[in-house]
């Protein structure tokens, strides 16, 4: 019999390490980086680019423990940062810094990537957040992903961190997405029909030598290479960490209306990634401000009525996971506007 998933959660951000006084980039100093290690063990690494940080949570049972998680690991990379007149910032592109002046971390993985992707992997001045959400069942995790895929545009849309590339305007929301999308095995997630498939999918690359597990697959959505989770990764990095928890919150729900559709031989319809991939340029260029396309109801929804269909959907799944008051904060989101008009907001007074 299929076990269960316990829709654990665990969630990943990546930081920029800023000079707290200029707000130019600086590579981690290893002192603080060793302060970290002896403070955080392995919850902290090590990015490619050495002006980077990587968090990572321990595993939680539910939202409110991985909330107090992430808080106290945001806090302690802060207060560690700033004994060295550092900062860190979680958005997912810095407006005005020169990918072109940065070093990547001299680490055996990276020096590979450096190696393997040339002046692609230079580029990648950019940070995102990944949910990890627990599912025991390789099948399971199989099936979910093709169901959720639908959802990714939508958490783009509300994470949207990144409109200035360079210290110029991009006229995008999200303009990592375009940053990271010059890397290969990237974007939305194939459809397959069974793990073996997607086994043999990965195997196909492996035994040929070009990737060496599936960790170096790096979808929007993809079954983790370490843990029996599904990994969402199309999230921009959040400044707030209630927008990162209300959207870690959103994943975690969705998936287990998904799983509950199956229960009684239902499940989501699948569209063909040539609609999927229109809502995912319409969230990286617009954000939250002009809606996506409802393929039922064949319509652009404004995404105030997409949050109040969206919450419908999930309000039992919130119930049983008792993140209530984590979704619902969707509306407030939403109200609010993204972190990328409000970097534009900034950048307009400043002028």
């Amino acid at each position: 019999m299929t076990q269960d998933p316990d829709f654990s959660l665990g969630i990943e951000e990546e930081y920029l390490l800023v000079d707290a006084t200029t707000f130019q980039l600086a590579a981690a100093p290893p002192a603080l980086m060793a302060a970290l290690a002896d403070d955080l063990g392995d919850q902290v690494s090590p990015e490619f680019l050495r002006c980077q940080i990587e968090i990572g949570t321990p595993v939680a049972p539910d939202i409110r423990q991985a909330g107090d998680l992430l808080r106290h690991l945001r806090a302690r990379v802060a207060a560690r940062a700033a004994e060295h007149g550092l900062a860190p910032i979680s958005a997912s592109c810095h407006p005005f810094a020169d990918w072109r002046q940065q070093d990547h971390t001299d680490k055996d993985r990276y020096n590979q990537l450096s190696r393997d992707m040339g002046g692609v992997a230079r580029r990648m001045l950019i940070c995102g957040m990944h949910v990890h959400v627990g599912i025991s069942d390789p099948a399971q995790r199989i099936d979910l992903m093709g169901q959720m895929a639908y959802f990714l545009p939508h958490l783009l849309a509300l994470s949207a961190s990144s409109p200035f590339w360079m210290g110029q305007d991009t006229g995008l929301a999200s303009y990592r997405t375009t940053v990271f999308g010059d890397m290969p095995r990237t974007g939305l997630p194939p459809a397959f029909g069974s793990w073996a498939e997607f086994e043999r999918s990965v195997s196909a690359l492996t035994d040929l030598g070009i990737l060496e597990d599936s960790s170096k697959i790096w979808w929007d959505l993809r079954p983790s290479s370490k843990y029996p989770t599904l990994e969402t990764r199309i999230c921009d990095a959040c400044p707030h960490v209630e927008d990162a928890l209300t959207l870690a919150a959103l994943i975690q729900a969705t998936l287990r209306m998904l799983w509950r559709l199956s229960r009684r031989n239902q499940r989501w319809r699948q569209y063909e990634p040539f609609l999927l991939n229109e809502n995912r340029w319409r969230a990286a260029r617009y954000g939250t401000t002009e809606g996506l396309i409802d393929f039922g109801a064949g319509a652009i929804l404004p995404f105030d009525r997409i949050a109040e269909d969206w919450l419908e959907l999930i309000a039992e799944d919130a119930d049983a996971l008792d993140s209530q008051p984590f979704v619902a904060r969707l509306r407030g989101m939403v109200a609010g506007g993204t972190s990328a008009q409000a970097q534009r907001d900034v950048a307009a007074r400043a002028r």
